[in-house]
């Protein structure tokens, strides 16, 4: 699967970008008709500890896929898009086995 970054108020990370590639490729392991995943990372100011925005947009078969959360870290983040995605997917995932 192509993974694209995009970054908007933050510096380009590896750390970040290792660790939602990890998140991705375990999704992808499971459900081997993802295409393409784009990866949007978005620091906004904020009055408490929030204001990490990550979205996940995932290109597989009939429409797109999309979650996007705002966590204390980006880690935290990462993490609740994958299991929404993960969720997402599995719905997908039945209704192409019935056709």
């Amino acid at each position: 699967m192509n993974i694209v970054f995009e970054y908007q108020n933050i510096r380009g990370s590896k750390r970040l970008e290792t660790y939602a590639e990890e998140a991705l490729n375990n999704l992808t392991k499971k459900y081997p008709f993802l295409i393409r995943g784009d990866v949007f990372f978005k620091k906004e100011n904020t009055s408490d500890d929030s204001g990490h925005v990550c979205s996940i947009r995932l290109s597989a078969p009939g429409p797109r896929l999309f979650s996007s959360s705002d966590r204390e870290s980006f880690e935290d983040a990462i993490s609740e898009c994958a299991r929404e995605l993960s969720k997402q997917l599995e719905k997908r995932k039945s209704t192409m086995q019935q056709h």
